[in-house]
């Protein structure tokens, strides 16, 4: 495979080029993992930035409805969107349903729109380990928006916050009382909360919750890369596609006020350098499993086992043994 080719390909906006380029970034094969970093290289440079926007929520709160409703306003706008939508895997088989282009049928037939499941695997956080280097490839292909759609598990899927632009997290009317909003964690990471379903019999509910958590979110220490007001609660019907156009009115107003304060191209340069730390524990973890360290690997996971040794002390052990310490 000639890793040039595809990145002029993908530059130039071919969809079938960013799909092989993401099964080539999502694969675990070694050789395949060599040419997915030199395409990544051949690809770093260029200089299209697409707005990122993370979206989390519990199950059932009506985040792939929103998302098609969401990304056929923009696309209704002359925006190109891509969707990452991170599914559920199975802790038995590995497996995954990867329904969301089913969930979004109209959005994906739209010639402005592209759609990408992926299994969530092992990796906890709501999102897949390679999702941030298929954001990169969309960026490259040259989309406008790029919605990242988490697992939707709750108060832990903090880790879309390291790989978005827009951390927004969405919620049900009447889900919880106003505390749950002063839990650190995902409601901590949240730039804007949109309360959705908020029509029919449920609109008063979305209301009272929206207020409650508008409540909460004062008692939060204030961050830096927020202007005044922010972060902040709204509702919106998906449904019915109200509250869309404000919704996306504030993420713009946010993203222009972090651009123009610096905050922006520094969050971005921080994440980068959380994802080289990431990087590097997962290759010194990797390294670890590998002979001659694998064998004492195992010799000192069955000393643990049997309570001859303590954990820390077997870490400690190996630690200094192989690496040094």
């Amino acid at each position: 495979m000639d890793m040039d080719d595809l990145a002029a390909r993908i530059l130039a906006g071919e969809r079938r080029a960013l799909s092989r380029a993401i099964t080539l970034v999502e694969s675990g094969r070694a050789d395949h993992r060599r040419q997915a970093m030199a395409l990544l290289e051949a690809l770093r440079g260029h200089d299209r930035t697409a707005l990122r926007i993370g979206l989390s929520g519990t199950p059932g709160v009506g985040k792939s409805t929103f998302i098609e409703a969401f990304g056929l306003m923009l696309t209704g706008q002359g925006l190109r969107v891509a969707v990452l939508a991170v599914d559920p895997s199975s802790a038995r088989s590995g497996g995954s349903i990867l329904g969301d282009k089913t969930r979004m049928e109209r959005l994906s037939r739209d010639p402005h729109a592209f759609i990408r499941p992926s299994p969530a695997q092992s990796q906890l956080g709501g999102v897949a380990r390679r999702t941030r280097e298929a954001a990169d490839l969309c960026e490259a292909a040259g989309f406008d928006v790029i919605l990242i759609e988490t697992v939707g598990v709750g108060q832990s899927e903090t880790m879309v916050a390291e790989m978005s632009d827009l951390f927004i997290l969405l919620l049900a009317p009447a889900g919880g009382d106003e505390l749950q909003g002063v839990k650190r964690g995902i409601m901590e990471s949240a730039d804007l909360i949109l309360v959705n379903k908020a029509d029919g019999d449920l609109k008063p509910a979305a209301t009272r919750t929206c207020a409650d958590y508008a409540g909460a979110l004062r008692l939060l220490r204030r961050r830096a890369q927020d202007p005044q007001g922010f972060p902040k609660a709204m509702t919106v019907s998906a449904l019915e596609q109200a509250g869309l156009q404000t919704a996306w009115a504030e993420m713009q107003a946010l993203t222009d006020w972090r651009r123009a304060e610096g905050h922006f191209a520094a969050r971005r340069a921080a994440q980068a350098r959380h994802w080289f730390e990431a990087e590097l524990r997962e290759g010194l973890l990797a390294r670890l499993r590998r002979e001659p360290v694998k064998s004492a690997l195992a010799d000192l996971a069955a000393r643990v086992e049997a309570g001859d040794l303590s954990p820390a002390l077997a870490a400690e052990d190996l630690l200094r043994r192989h690496l040094g310490e």
